[in-house]
């Protein structure tokens, strides 16, 4: 059996971008320092061994001087993976060092677009040249793990530009991509302004959407990326050890307000307040799931990689296969997955799986 990965919510950002809709506040450096002591506080409590630990956010590199001192306060075990999000506006050689030496080996920086134009829409500080600098520095620090983000369906994106940027993604030192589809959430500039009818962002329509995805796909295979998730992508050996854990049903332990956990059998989230959990002797739990369905679960989860469900699974849910058009999934050595028409349409798909659920 697998240790459980640890998952450490640093809520911190310089400035909030308009389609964000993750947990953060603005950073000070008083506050960085209370925040890594409550983290250190609670790992003592949970006193766990981990396999993988990976720091999100929020800009978590903000907190690169503080990162030592919470690795040190972790159990981990031989061969972590130990990943931090970085984006490329603080990536410089000192920061950078001081997380390799910590022991960090695996780096998720924020690139989105090799695209300045698509950039500015996005709200983004940096521009493509400061990432490829950023990623250039982190691989001449010693960074050998690297995996860039990439958005997908963002104003003013094109085919063409799309195909430049992954292009331009192919020329740098990377190991693993993120293609995300950009999702507009309500509580977020982005949202805000298309409730108001202010008609921005402009967004491609979903059929274009959904044509860049299939695009990406393509492309990023023929670079040399493999696909084995919705939205992820990874050289032979390269995937996110600590993000498979989430896919694979596999426990992990978040800390940090607005972190998740599947931990000892049940589901739990941490509020959203800041102030709360650093002023909390231990982080408070909210149960989201006291008893998570297993069948249920796997099967959820397993159909967003490429890797697919086995043949106890989906036996479950066959009685629903003639519901859904051929194109969207496949059975190949007894395991069911789907193809990447059919990621497009996941949720609907594993609803309508679920949906036919039997008993055996």
């Amino acid at each position: 059996m697998s240790n459980p990965g640890l998952y450490i919510h640093v809520p911190f950002c310089r400035k909030k971008c308009p389609y964000c809709d993750f947990y953060s506040v603005g950073f000070r450096e008083d506050l960085a320092e209370q925040y890594a002591d409550a983290v250190t506080r609670n790992l003592r409590y949970y006193n766990e061994r981990y396999d993988t630990v990976y720091f999100g956010g929020g800009t978590p590199i903000l907190l690169a001087r503080h990162i030592p001192q919470i690795l040190a306060e972790c159990d981990i075990a031989d061969g972590a993976e130990i990943t931090v999000e970085c984006n490329p506006c603080e990536m410089n050689k000192e920061t950078l060092e001081i997380l390799f030496s910590a022991g960090v080996n695996r780096l998720s920086v924020g690139v989105q677009s090799a695209s300045n134009r698509e950039l500015k829409a996005l709200g983004r500080a940096h521009d493509f040249e400061q990432a490829k600098r950023a990623i250039f520095t982190a691989y001449e620090v010693g960074f050998l793990d690297i995996s860039a983000d990439i958005m997908l369906g963002t104003p003013v994106q094109t085919a063409e530009s799309l195909s430049h940027t992954i292009g331009e993604l192919g020329k740098l030192p990377l190991t693993h991509i993120s293609a995300y589809l950009l999702k507009i959430e309500p509580n977020t500039v982005f949202g805000k302004n298309m409730a108001a009818e202010l008609r921005s962002p402009v967004l491609p329509d979903e059929d274009e959407t959904a044509e860049l995805y299939l695009s990406a796909v393509r492309m990023l295979t023929g670079i040399g990326f493999k696909q084995y998730e919705i939205s992820n992508f990874a050289k032979d050996g390269t995937e996110s050890k600590h993000n498979l854990k989430y896919w694979r049903r596999e426990e992990y332990l978040g800390i940090g307000p607005a972190a998740h956990s599947f931990y000892n059998g049940k589901r739990f989230a941490i509020e959203r307040n800041l102030q709360e959990f650093m002023t909390s002797p231990r982080q408070i739990e909210v149960i989201t799931d006291e008893n998570p369905d297993e069948i249920e679960e796997k099967i959820m989860l397993g159909l967003r990689l490429t890797e697919g469900i086995e043949k106890p699974l989906w036996e479950r849910v066959k009685r629903a296969f003639p519901l859904i058009p051929e194109k969207y999934y496949k059975i190949e050595n007894e395991r069911l997955s789907l193809t990447a028409e059919g990621f497009l349409v996941s949720n609907e798909i594993i609803s309508t799986l679920l949906v036919h659920m039997e008993d055996l």
